[in-house]
Order: C-alpha cells, then structure tokens, then sequence
C-alpha cells in the first residue's frame, strides 16, 4: 500500500490506469475512504490515470487531531499531487471532497482540466447543524450518529434488500478516528464557498442522487446554478453515496463527462 508523507503529514494512496493517461482524481466524503469509489475506479482505469487518496483523518491517513481547514484538504491533494509528478488533472469530488474540489478548482484553475461535484454544494449545512453533530459523537463516539448516518447515505430500499453491504458500510465509519471526524466537520462547518465556486470558469458536471439526505437536490442544483455552463444530473434511485449505490450509472455519466471535456 503506498504511502507519501505531504504537506507534513502521512497520506494513504492508489493510483490506477496508465501512468501517460490524463489523470483523474477521486476526493471521498465524510466518514468514508477510497475504498468507496472502487467500482467507479475500475470502470474509469482502462482511459485515465485514476489516482485515489484518504483525506486527513480518515482511512490510513495521518491526522492532526484538532480542527482543519478546507484550505488544508486542498493544499494536502495538491502536495500528493505534487509529489506523484501530475501537474494537471480532473476532480471528481464527493461531498466534502466536492467541497476540496472546488476549494482547488478556485485556487489553481490553471492546473484542473474539468470538475464533477457529486452530492456536495458551495455550503453545506449551518453552524448549529455541525456543532451539535460534533457534540453528539464527543459524547456517544461514532456509533451513536450510525443509524442516522446510513438513513442519509442510502435509500431506504437499498438498506432493506442489501442488508450486509449497508453493515459494511456502516462498520467502516463507526471505525474511522473519530478526531480525523470531528475535524472534517469542523473543516466543512467554516466552508462558505458561494463567491469562490461562482468564479470556477471550468467544465463542470453536478451530480446528485433523488433520495440523497445530506446534500438534497435543490442544494446541488443551486450550486451547478452558480457555475456558468455547468450541467445538472440527478440519479435514481440513489441517496448521497452513487459510488456505491448507483455505481454504473455515476461512472457512466464521469465518463461521458470527461469524453466531452478532456477529448480522450
């Protein structure tokens, strides 16, 4: 498993595909790691250099322990970045991971071929929202935020027929380190990127699921809304992980994203 140590801290990464491929990068959201977007990955390896990471906080990455920034999400993906030799690149960015992308997307458009914000927005949630999701798990840990969590994340129909793989999903965010947790809701709590994200003048595709709890449609569809250009899809069927949920028909439409976008 590959490790670099950037931007002062240890990070856990992959990269798929061939290594001449432009590349395309995978952010994974709150709770999770990049085990997440395996399918999407393998269904994008055959055309791009897919390069996957855990987040501070999160999975095998190193953490700080008190609060982190949006800024430090995105200088911690560009030193990664750095460090692999890829100075140009695509983001695919899933809800806090949107937000790292378009944190990145405002500050070195120059370097970014094209963007997918999938199940994120310019803000999500308010202060009080986050403070007192922080405040439930400094008192219950993780577990006791889990079952409200799941409801968010997936359909009620894909909960009931796919009881084992919701277990799995559950256990690895009941064991992410609850400080790396804390710290990205604070990270996402102070993040109001409205008059940053309405500057990105970059190919960008928004993507939502129907049912999703965290990031409902009308949130996305406001962000896509301050984007010039920028396309609006909705997923069936899908709560606020299509990577797992709706996995072929989220790569499917990157896909076509990025056929468009980056002329491969």
């Amino acid at each position: 498993m590959p490790f670099a140590r950037v931007n002062d801290l240890v990070l856990h990464w992959q990269v798929l595909g061939p290594a001449e491929a432009p590349a395309v990068v995978l952010i994974n959201s709150l709770g999770t790691d990049f085990r997440i977007w395996a399918d999407v990955a393998a269904r994008l390896a055959g055309t791009y250099r897919v390069v996957l990471y855990d987040k501070r906080g999160h999975g095998l990455s190193e953490g700080r322990g008190d609060a982190s920034s949006m800024a430090d999400h995105a200088a911690d993906l560009l030193a990664l970045l750095d460090h692999l030799g890829i100075a140009r690149f695509a983001l695919v960015g899933l809800s806090i991971g949107g937000l790292i992308a378009q944190t990145v997307a405002a500050h070195v458009p120059e370097r970014v071929t094209s963007l997918v914000l999938s199940n994120t927005a310019a803000r999500i949630g308010t202060a009080e929202s986050w403070a007192a999701r922080i405040a439930a798990i400094r008192a219950g840990g993780l577990e006791s935020i889990a079952d409200a969590v799941m409801e968010r994340w997936f359909t009620p129909a894909f909960r009931a027929s796919r009881p084992v793989e919701t277990f799995g999903w559950r256990t690895m965010l009941v064991r992410s380190p609850a400080d790396g947790y804390i710290a990205a809701c604070a990270a996402i709590r102070d993040a109001d990127l409205t008059g940053s994200t309405a500057a990105i003048r970059l190919p960008t595709l928004c993507l939502v699921g129907d049912q999703d709890g965290s990031t409902p449609p009308d949130l996305v569809r406001a962000t896509a809304d301050r984007i010039p250009g920028a396309r609006f899809e909705i997923i069936p069927s899908c709560g606020h992980l299509p990577c797992l949920e709706q996995p072929e028909i989220a790569a499917s439409l990157i896909a076509a994203h990025f056929a468009e976008t980056l002329h491969v």
